[in-house]
């Protein structure tokens, strides 16, 4: 996403409104058997499921329009692990042990000090720009701040709708998949405008060849088909992931795989790793332990294996 980004930074909705062709279309065929195949969950629901991702999708893609660089994006999307402990705690009423807060208190500053260092000498977002007053460069910039915050807690409540939402109906993550990404297309109409300029920028790209299948393609478009296939695979893997886990630990493990996204830009684009990417990825660690407790479990498991041999020792004795 970082080359797509770098040659048209404002294409997130031409990414977005591909992504959603590909899986509902996907969908269609192999979760709903062309149409065949009646869903599990009530649409009124899956309405208001859509609503959320669609708004929460748009707000964080215009946010780039509006001097959001990469690097601040990815800080406020860190900040979804607490975002979705506060939403749980006020809508579901949810408490949580001490270990809990601090973990993710731990995991999400880790990953905010790696992205403001990496992010450190950060240029414009906006491609052949006329000069503006530093007024109205830090007006856009507080648009594009309130964009990203909204699109944070929207997509929290939508997570803890879906876990709702399992509970109430069962377990269908492909199903869900399908309707999250079929029933928002029309809204993708109101975008035609921006998604239609990009395509043209994509399709003016220097040229490229298409890996494996040989053909040859504009750059731009290599990188869509590329991200989209990609991120099929990792959406597809969350919608199973929240069947089985809680929204927080889903929450978790979305935004560790971002964590990792941005250590191997760094390794890939060559970026220094400094003493504070360490202190950052220590906080990442060390937080993930005490959120999965991997150390409690390890000691529980090491007791057991302890008692065993003195429980048929007494037995014996006994005998």
């Amino acid at each position: 996403m970082c080359f797509i980004f770098r040659a048209d930074p404002g294409s997130g909705n031409l990414i977005t409104f591909l992504q959603f062709v590909f899986i509902a279309v996907h969908g269609f065929i192999f979760t709903a058997k062309f149409g065949s195949v009646k869903p599990k969950i009530g649409l009124k629901d899956y309405g208001i499921l859509v609503a959320m991702f669609f708004v929460s999708s748009v707000c964080n893609n215009y946010a780039f329009d509006f001097n959001i660089p990469m690097p601040l994006h990815m800080i406020f999307r860190a900040g979804s692990l607490i975002a979705n402990m506060i939403m749980g705690i006020i809508i579901l009423k949810k408490t949580y042990e001490f270990s809990k807060y601090l973990s993710v208190f731990m995991i999400t500053l880790g990953i905010v000090v790696c992205t403001i260092v990496s992010g450190s000498n950060v240029e414009s977002t906006q491609v052949n720009q006329v000069e503006e007053s530093a007024f109205s460069v830090f007006f856009w910039w507080t648009v594009g701040i309130t964009l990203l915050t909204v699109a944070l807690f929207i997509s929290a409540r939508m997570g803890l709708y879906q876990e709702v939402l399992y509970k109430r109906y069962g377990k269908h993550p492909d199903e869900a998949l399908f309707y999250t990404h079929l029933l928002p297309l029309p809204f993708f109409l109101t975008l035609f405008s921006n998604i239609w300029e990009h395509t043209v920028i994509a399709n003016n790209s220097a040229p490229g060849v298409l890996p494996i299948v040989g053909v040859e393609l504009p750059q731009q478009w290599i990188y869509l088909i590329a991200n989209v296939l990609t991120q099929y695979l990792c959406i597809s893997s969350v919608y199973v992931l929240t069947t089985e886990c809680s929204s927080l630990t889903v929450t978790l493990v979305v935004t560790l795989r971002k964590f990792v996204s941005l250590l191997f830009s760094i390794v890939y684009f060559s970026n220094p790793f400094t003493i504070y990417h360490w202190i950052g990825t220590l906080l990442v660690f060390i937080g993930t332990i005490i959120f999965t407790e991997v150390v409690p479990r390890m000691m529980s498991s090491f007791k057991r294996s302890q008692q065993e041999p003195l429980k048929k020792v007494q037995a014996k004795k006994a005998d």
